[in-house]
């Protein structure tokens, strides 16, 4: 679905996140198996600090904001080509519409990241959405997918989590 056409269909705005989103992006979160709910003040230092490359997807009516979607998101430190997306959250309401691949978008068409040629992310080999949410997104901007180990289960999680792969797209 085009972004236009998702924006009216779901009466939508894609803006950077405020403080004020740290409670329901952490509801959010919550709400979106199999994503890992971290603490709300690290939802708030989203929400704030990252802001400028994360996005809130708010579905707004005469009453209240609705938060359906949520990318965290910041430039890797060392590498300033490099866009790192911690956390894709989309409402089982808004699923189905290309939400994310359209926050994703949104991302990157931002002029924090003007200088990023690389995206990088991590998911667990189950995670078959998000496996597909960007091989999508490589093919839309025309890259390559790598996948390797970045933490594994028995190393790094203590057996605890289920190993993360590191997919990279790019360059783009």
């Amino acid at each position: 679905m085009k972004n236009n056409q998702l924006k009216e269909t779901l009466n939508l705005t894609l803006r950077p996140p405020l403080a004020e989103d740290g409670a329901h992006v952490h509801q959010l979160v919550e709400q979106c198996p199999p994503l890992d709910a971290n603490s709300m003040y690290c939802n708030l230092l989203q929400c704030t600090h990252f802001a400028g490359t994360s996005v809130a997807a708010v579905q707004e009516n005469e009453t209240h904001n609705n938060l359906l979607g949520f990318i965290s998101a910041y430039i890797i430190p060392e590498r300033n080509n490099t866009l790192f997306i911690w956390q894709v959250a989309v409402s089982e309401q808004a699923r189905g519409h290309g939400l994310a691949g359209n926050m994703l978008q949104h991302i990157l068409e931002r002029t924090q990241c003007a200088q990023v040629s690389y995206l990088e992310t991590t998911i667990t080999d189950s995670n078959q959405a998000s496996w597909a949410l960007f091989k999508s997104l490589a093919k839309k901007l025309e890259t390559r997918l790598e996948r390797s180990v970045m933490f594994e289960r028995d190393k790094h999680f203590a057996g605890q989590h289920d190993s993360e792969f590191l997919a990279r797209l790019g360059p783009f």
